[in-house]
C-alpha cells in the first residue's frame, strides 16, 4: 500500500512540474522549434546625436503672405554623409522650397541651419512636423522629428480699393513708363522688386487689362515688369502694400508722364489716325491736284510724268492695309524686338492688317484700328 501511494505522489510531482516549467516559458513567449529556428541579426542602436530648433518662427500670418520657417541642425556624429528633410501632417501649408540643401555652419561646429518658405493661402491650416534623417549611404542612421508651432492668422484691407495684394518687406518701385495705346487710352509699364513678399499676387483693382510680362522669382528676392491699360487722361496710379516691417500700410505713387511717342514706334503707333499721316496725304493729293491743273493749262510732256509720279505715291498712301491672318496662341509685343513687352496674347486665330515689316517683325493693327503691335513673321499666315 506505502509503495502504491509513493508511485502515486512521485507521479502527481511530475506532473506539476511539467505544469509549472509550461508556464514559466509562457511568460516569455512561446519557445522557438528548434529545427524552425532562425539566427536573428544584430542590430546597432544610436544615441541621440541629431538635435533640432528653430531659428526664426512667425507669431501671426496674413492672407497670401510667404514666410521663412529657420530650422538648426545640432549634429554631434560625423559618420554620416546625407541630410534629408521630410514634412509630415500639414493642412494647408506645403513649403514651396522642400528640396532646400542644408548649409553647415562657419562659425559653429556640427550646426547645420535649413531655410522653408511657406505661403499662407487659407486661415484652415495646420504647420507641418519636420523630419530631419541622417543617412549613411543609402542607410539611415538617425531620424528626429519637430513640431510646427501654432500660428494665427487673418486677413488684411479687405474693402481697400488700392490694396493690390502684396505683403511685403521691401517694396522698391524701380522705374515706370507711360505711351499712348489707343485713341483714348495709355499703356503703362511699371518696374518693381520686394522682398520677402507675394508680387504673385500683384493685382490692381479697378483696372480691367493688366498683367505680368516678367516675374522673376528668386525668393527671398522678387522681381516683376507689369502693364496696366489707363484712361489716357489720368495723372497718376496710387496703390498700396503692406510692409510687414513697419507692421503699416505704404502708399505707393506712380507719376502717368505720357510720352510723345506712341506704342511700338517712335511716332507712327497708329497711321490710319496719325495727324501727320493725315496731312501727308492731303499734301500729296494736293501736289497731284495742282499738277494735273498745270498739265492741262501748259500741255507739257514733264508735267504729265511728275503728275503721274505724285498721282501713285498718293495711291499708295490711300491704299488700304493687306490684311493677314495671326496663329492661335500668337504673343504680341510693343516693340519689334525679343527683349520688348508683351502685352497681349491671341487665344483664337484672328485677321489683322499687315502695315509693315522689320527685322523678322511685322507691324499690325486689329481691333477696329484701335490697337497696334508687333508679331513674329513666324506667326503671320496670308489671308
Amino acid at each position: 500500500m506505502i509503495r502504491i501511494l509513493a508511485v502515486f505522489l512521485i507521479f502527481a510531482i511530475s506532473l506539476f512540474a511539467n505544469e509549472l516549467v509550461s508556464k514559466e516559458s509562457s511568460a516569455f513567449g512561446t519557445p522557438i522549434k528548434k529545427e524552425t529556428a532562425k539566427p536573428i541579426s544584430a542590430k546597432k542602436y544610436y544615441g541621440k546625436n541629431l538635435y533640432l530648433s528653430y531659428l526664426s518662427y512667425p507669431k501671426h500670418l496674413y492672407k497670401n503672405q510667404r514666410f521663412q520657417i529657420e530650422v538648426k541642425a545640432l549634429i554631434t556624429r560625423k559618420n554620416f554623409d546625407s541630410i534629408q528633410t521630410r514634412f509630415l501632417g500639414g493642412k494647408n501649408m506645403t513649403p514651396l522650397n522642400p528640396n532646400q540643401i542644408w548649409a553647415k555652419s562657419t562659425s559653429k561646429t556640427n550646426v547645420y541651419t535649413n531655410k522653408f518658405y511657406f505661403k499662407a493661402n487659407d486661415k484652415n491650416f495646420k504647420m507641418p512636423t519636420i523630419e530631419v534623417k541622417l543617412y549613411k549611404g543609402n542607410t539611415l542612421i538617425e531620424r528626429r522629428q519637430i513640431s510646427g508651432n501654432d500660428i494665427s492668422f487673418s486677413e488684411i484691407a479687405k474693402s481697400d480699393e488700392r490694396f493690390t495684394n502684396v505683403i511685403a518687406k521691401e517694396f522698391t518701385l524701380i522705374a515706370s513708363k507711360t505711351k499712348q495705346y489707343t485713341n483714348k487710352e495709355a499703356l503703362t509699364i511699371i518696374d518693381i522688386k520686394a522682398n520677402d513678399s507675394n508680387l504673385e499676387d500683384f493685382y490692381l483693382k479697378g483696372i480691367e487689362e493688366q498683367g505680368f510680362t516678367v516675374i522673376e522669382d528668386n525668393y527671398p528676392n522678387q522681381h516683376i515688369i507689369y502693364y496696366m491699360v489707363i484712361p489716357i487722361h489720368k495723372k497718376s496710379i496710387v496703390f498700396n502694400y503692406y510692409n510687414t516691417t513697419k507692421r503699416a500700410f505704404e502708399k505707393i505713387v506712380v507719376p502717368v508722364v505720357l510720352e510723345e511717342e506712341l506704342v511700338s514706334t517712335q511716332t507712327d503707333l497708329n497711321p490710319n489716325n496719325s495727324s501727320f499721316e493725315f496731312y501727308k496725304k492731303i499734301a500729296v493729293g494736293v501736289l497731284a491736284l495742282l499738277l494735273l491743273i498745270l498739265f492741262i493749262w501748259k500741255r507739257k510732256i514733264y508735267i504729265l510724268v511728275l503728275f503721274l509720279i505724285v498721282a501713285i505715291v498718293f495711291a499708295f498712301f490711300a491704299m488700304p492695309n493687306r490684311s493677314v491672318k495671326l496663329k492661335e496662341g500668337t504673343v504680341i509685343y510693343i516693340l519689334p524686338t525679343k527683349n520688348s513687352t508683351i502685352f497681349q496674347k491671341v487665344n483664337k486665330s484672328i485677321v489683322v492688317e499687315d502695315m509693315k515689316r522689320k527685322s523678322g517683325f511685322v507691324k499690325i493693327m486689329f481691333g477696329n484700328g484701335n490697337y497696334i503691335g508687333w508679331v513674329k513673321e513666324e506667326d503671320v499666315i496670308k489671308n
